[in-house]
């Protein structure tokens, strides 16, 4: 176990966490966000992207929401909830999005390589979250 994450925990999630909304998606094929996200859906997970500035359109085949708590609202509309809040964002925009992922009821807050945020985590594990920081989803999902 590192500090940043429990392998125990990453497996649990991994497994257990089946909608994902990936907060910071692009709609760029370059870019990691859409990466990653279109490996998960290809590994069966449902993914909900969030970005402000694709709102309204659709990346891969999913409807993109402007915030976390607006696609907690669509995702229950449809019976589904947002389990794992999967980040691409800048490390200081973290302890907000930890904020909204504590109040959509989601399970886990996860930070991808490089988002590294100590209060945002500590805020989520208090709250009941399973926290993994500086790990990529894809990466693990691979290994395992």
């Amino acid at each position: 176990m590192n500090q940043f994450a429990d392998e125990d925990v990453i497996a649990h999630v991994l497994a257990q966490c089946r909608t994902i909304a990936v907060v910071g998606m692009s709609a760029d094929p370059a870019r990691d966000s859409y990466q990653v996200g279109r490996y998960l859906q290809q590994s069966g997970y449902h993914i909900v992207p969030v970005n402000p500035t694709y709102a309204g359109s659709k990346i891969l085949g999913e409807s993109c929401h402007a915030t976390l708590r607006e696609a907690a609202e669509a995702m229950q509309a449809q019976g589904r909830q947002i389990e794992m809040v999967d980040c691409f964002r800048r490390p200081d925009a973290m302890e907000a999005v930890a904020d909204d992922a504590i109040d959509i009821g989601a399970r886990c807050l996860w930070m991808q390589l490089g988002v590294i945020n100590l209060a945002a985590a500590g805020k989520a594990r208090a709250a009941g979250l399973a926290v993994v920081m500086d790990r990529c989803t894809k990466i693990e999902h691979a290994y395992r």
